[in-house]
């Protein structure tokens, strides 16, 4: 029978054997699916109906009993705070029990019933609450202490009875348990069985596959990859199959001998396309040296110490001329230089960004006059915050140019910094000429497109840095047409010390 069987298999073609395979797993699937789709039933969705009653009860009794305790903090002692916290647990609360399941079959009628008389009595409890609620805010109402104590009592009323609820709902759940519990034992003995049964029939068939399809397919790979490797000179594969894979193996064999001189042809087109790519990537690097030179050409225009010299001497002078204000400003001048040509790190402690602030706005300020003042607020530890290099003078300097300069009487910017939970915000206003509405959803849109670079150096290189340095950081811009701009940004804390210790890391791996 077995021999049989075996003959059979092997004279059926490749379509027929994945057909009768794929019929039988497909079966077995479904068979397992229906059983595990009953076990679900019997288990899982019972039991979870249990626990989502459970689920719900117990949110019930916990809203109703911080209902409670606000209105009571809010009578002793009514303001704004208690009020919102009030509205908070009220809405909860009534959340909680419309949320009840109203379900005569599932519930039973001792549960409806209680369910029932709670969603009533809240409906009647809510009313007598508003109305006392209203009173406070009238004259003194002699009725006001009864009413007060009427609403106390229905609020103990309605948590008593929440309880008894909760108490009824958990009785019922360890009945259900216990009645299905002797299920429990025989299901799992049963499912094994089953499994094992499916289990055995299923490596029958995948012995059988194995035998008929993979094996030959494994000794046409192995003789694929002797070939690929140049061992032409390899035996005849032979298989006992007389379907299609038969077939192709008795034309594999036939094509063992043509792919020798194919090969060869592939070999040496492989080996003049990686001659050319060799000449392309040296082409490449002798481009990008003569980049580079064009850039250290460009640097090397302007000697940075030829610089700072030449302003400490003329501040020298301004010194000895009694030129105060000459020589404050060369040397603010002179710091913005050095910041900017001589800072490597990629962030900085905060009180720098703010220096080189106050060095700026006094620059402009003698430019421009009293048409523009400014006003930092530092809420945070400057010294201990780390940003980005050069995120507040570029915001600063497009509030100038964009937002007050053209405005005939000028205007005000402030910066505002503080720390919020975890997150160091930033705030850099003016009440410039702003823009439109349509330029600013545009504005908007540009920005996140990776790509565009005709945002505005400022903004759109500190958007661009603030991005890339933190995955989440965050930069907003609004702006009103005659009212001003505001550029508010959020970036993750970060101490001097976690600073330096990252800036090392870099420097190791050589980023």
């Amino acid at each position: 029978m077995k021999t049989k069987l075996h003959r059979s298999w092997q004279l059926l073609d490749i379509r027929h054997k994945i057909t009768i395979f794929t019929d039988t797993v497909l079966l077995i699937i479904i068979l397992a699916c229906i059983l595990c789709a009953w076990i679900v039933r019997v288990y899982v969705v019972d039991f979870y109906k249990i626990m989502e009653s459970n689920s719900r009860n117990g949110k019930l009794i916990q809203t109703l009993e911080n209902e409670q305790n606000a209105f009571e903090e809010y009578i002793r002692r009514p303001s704004v705070e208690k009020q919102e916290i009030l509205n908070g647990a009220m809405d909860e609360a009534q959340e909680s029990v419309q949320g009840l399941i109203l379900d005569y079959v599932r519930l039973g009628e001792r549960i409806y019933a209680k369910t029932c008389s709670i969603q009533n009595s809240y409906e009647v409890y809510q009313k007598k609450r508003d109305a006392l609620l209203n009173l406070m805010d009238e004259d003194e109402d002699p009725e006001y202490v009864s009413k007060l104590y009427e609403v106390y009592d229905m609020q103990s009323y309605l948590l008593n009875y929440a309880r008894i609820l909760m108490n009824e709902s958990v009785k019922n759940g360890n009945a259900t348990y216990h009645r299905e519990f002797p299920w429990m034992i025989g299901v799992p003995l049963a499912t094994i069985c089953v499994t094992l049964l499916l289990f055995y029939l299923v490596i029958r068939l995948a012995n059988m596959m194995n035998a008929s399809i993979v094996l030959p397919v494994v000794k046409l790979a192995d003789a694929s990859r002797k070939i690929a490797a140049n061992e032409f000179h390899i035996d005849d594969i032979k298989v006992e199959n007389q379907d299609e894979i038969g077939d192709m193996v008795n034309a594999f064999n036939k094509m063992k001998l043509a792919m020798s001189s194919y090969i060869q042809t592939l070999e040496e087109k492989r080996a003049a396309l990686d001659k050319l790519h060799e000449k392309e990537v040296e082409r490449l690097e002798m481009e990008r040296r003569l980049e580079t030179a064009k850039i250290k050409l460009l640097q090397s225009q302007i000697n940075p110490h030829f610089l700072f010299n030449t302003l400490n001497v003329i501040g020298g002078m301004a010194n000895l001329e009694d030129a105060d204000i000459t020589e404050k400003m060369i040397k603010a001048l002179s710091d913005l230089f050095r910041y900017t040509l001589n800072n490597e790190q990629s962030e900085v402690p905060l009180s720098r960004e703010v220096k080189v602030i106050n060095d700026y706005m006094y620059l402009q300020h003698m430019r421009f006059g009293v048409r523009i003042s400014y006003k930092i607020t530092c809420q945070a530890d400057a010294e201990k915050i780390m940003v980005p290099v050069f995120t507040l003078q570029p915001l600063v300097e497009n509030a100038i140019i964009h937002g007050l300069s053209p405005k005939v009487e000028g205007g005000r910017i402030k910066i505002r910094i503080c720390e919020r939970d975890e997150s160091c915000m930033i705030i850099v206003a003016d009440n410039g000429i702003g823009m439109k509405q349509e330029t600013l959803c545009h504005l908007r849109e540009r920005t996140l497109q990776e790509d565009e670079v005709d945002l505005g150096i400022g903004f759109a290189n500190v958007y661009r840095r603030i991005k890339a340095m933190y995955p989440d950081g965050e930069i907003d811009l609004f702006s009103k047409e005659n009212k001003g701009t505001i550029i508010r940004i959020t970036i993750p804390w970060k101490s001097v010390e976690e600073g330096a210790a990252l800036a090392q890391e870099r420097k190791e791996e050589g980023l």
